[in-house]
């Protein structure tokens, strides 16, 4: 009888042990004893305006954008104009892509179905809204269950957690806010600029060729994350927009913009994107990971992309990792 119960524990210790040496973070067993501080993450740059038009920055959902595993996720909110807190590329006029809170509730179903996967939300705000109405937004999906409230803020660099511990206690989201955050009121929307700092955006050179602190103005790279922004803008006018090629890659419903309306604009480079987002080569995110690196003496924490699903981004993520 003995024995056998010792024959018993030595099988569940062994099929404890197995489950545990078999356990994935972010997909890999790696990241599960790596600070979160230490990992790099591909990020979607404006990730909910999906579509062909001039003002999108993605080609599939935000769903398609996670089950790809892309595990940051950015994009912009303004108040549209029956004063609702939405995510609208730079008006709501322009392209509105709806309530927050439909935004949140569809990346809380995906962490629902997803319990071993740490997920990043950076959301920019545009209005200067007070944080309460983004803690509103969070409640009312249900996603601020997820957040992680770390245990001082700003926490310092090397303070932050694994991804295994984030998981365990099920804090599997960290939430930044640009501008408006107040850890006193709101504790789990974190400063944006108090961790991290950004390279330059609105790039039109497709060489990448520069990694400069940007934002916050003057900051110190000492004790910050930060964000590349590797994502290639074009400009076009009203008249490039006639161009049929143009068309073609914008697709712009008739009579949407006047004539003149759209000089002198930025907008993502579509056709670029699977270039710009190859693991290496001239103006790569590879190329420009190195860059910084050489730079910064540590690899990016976010690179932001748009158009995650043309070119080599999540497999760049890997390779930045140490997973050839």
């Amino acid at each position: 009888m003995r024995s056998f119960f010792v024959l018993l524990v030595s099988l569940c210790s062994f099929q404890i042990l197995q489950v545990y040496a078999e356990r994935l973070c972010n997909g890999h067993q790696e990241l599960c004893s790596r600070k979160y501080s230490n990992i790099t993450f591909i990020g979607a740059h404006d990730s909910a305006f999906v579509g062909d038009s001039p003002a999108d920055n993605q080609g599939v959902s935000v769903t398609a954008q996670l089950d790809s595993g892309v595990r940051f996720l950015q994009s912009q909110s303004h108040v549209n104009s029956f004063k609702v807190l939405s995510l609208c590329h730079t008006s709501c006029f322009l392209n509105d892509a709806g309530p927050l809170t439909s935004f949140l509730s569809t990346v809380k179903t995906w962490l629902d179905k997803n319990p071993d996967e740490v997920l990043t939300l950076l959301l920019t705000n545009g209005d200067r809204s007070p944080v309460a109405a983004f803690d509103t937004a969070f409640k009312s999906s249900g996603l601020d269950k997820y957040a992680y409230q770390p245990p001082s803020s700003p926490l310092p660099f090397d303070e932050w957690p694994t991804l295994g511990s984030l998981i365990d206690t099920k804090n599997r989201l960290i939430v930044f806010l640009d501008y408006g955050a107040s850890t006193s009121s709101v504790p789990y929307i974190l400063d944006q600029f108090a961790y991290y700092f950004e390279t330059p955006f609105n790039t039109i050179d497709p060489d990448f060729p520069q990694c400069a602190i940007d934002r916050p103005p003057k900051a110190k790279p000492d004790g910050r994350m930060y964000i590349v922004n590797h994502y290639l803008d074009k400009k076009i006018s009203a008249n490039e927009v006639l161009d049929k090629d143009i068309l073609d890659d914008v697709r712009i419903p008739n009579g949407l913009f006047g004539r003149g309306f759209l000089d002198d604009v930025l907008v993502p480079d579509r056709k670029a994107a699977p270039k710009t987002n190859a693991v290496s080569g001239k103006g790569s995110i590879g190329a420009q990971a190195d860059l910084c690196q050489e730079l910064y003496n540590r690899k990016p924490n976010v690179l932001l992309l748009d158009f995650v699903d043309k070119g080599e981004g999540v497999k760049a993520q890997r390779v930045l990792n140490g997973f050839l």
